[in-house]
């Protein structure tokens, strides 16, 4: 048997899916498992929605355990999903745009964030200490 190390390609027939990933036999003979969270960047709802028995596959040793386990994933063979880029006005640098924007968005939602959360203490005062509020305690009676 070749001796694999993090980083090989790898050939090898998946043989057996399960809910959490899927077992593969390398070309080698020896046994190894794609994950559920290897198979892609985007969101894999299950195992069989994108490998099925039988198929032949190319993956990527991601790590071999002290136990001899192999992990196997699709998704490092695979280029990652672009980040989309933010559009700014022409007049402004990349760096002045990304502080404006930032700081102007995070400003707001404190704001927003802040005057809620004074209304919502101010009716919680009111409502305990005015009409609304537990009827007070009376001698004698328990907790």
């Amino acid at each position: 048997m070749p001796d694999l190390a993090p980083g090989d390609v790898v050939t090898g027939v998946v043989e057996q899916i399960m809910p959490y990933g899927a077992f593969v036999r390398l070309q080698s003979g020896q046994k190894a498992m794609i994950h559920i969270s290897q198979l892609s960047h985007k969101f894999i709802k299950s195992v069989d929605a994108v490998l099925q028995p039988q198929q032949e596959i190319k993956a990527k040793v991601i790590k071999i355990d002290e136990r001899g386990r192999i992990d196997l994933s699709l998704k490092a063979l695979e280029e990652p999903p672009a980040v989309p880029v933010q559009r700014m006005p022409r007049h402004m640098s990349a760096a002045a745009s990304d502080e404006a924007v930032g700081s102007d968005d995070f400003e707001k939602k404190l704001s927003t964030f802040l005057k809620s959360s004074e209304e919502k203490i101010s009716s919680l005062m009111n409502a305990k200490s005015g009409k609304g509020g537990r009827p007070p305690r009376r001698k004698g009676a328990r907790p």
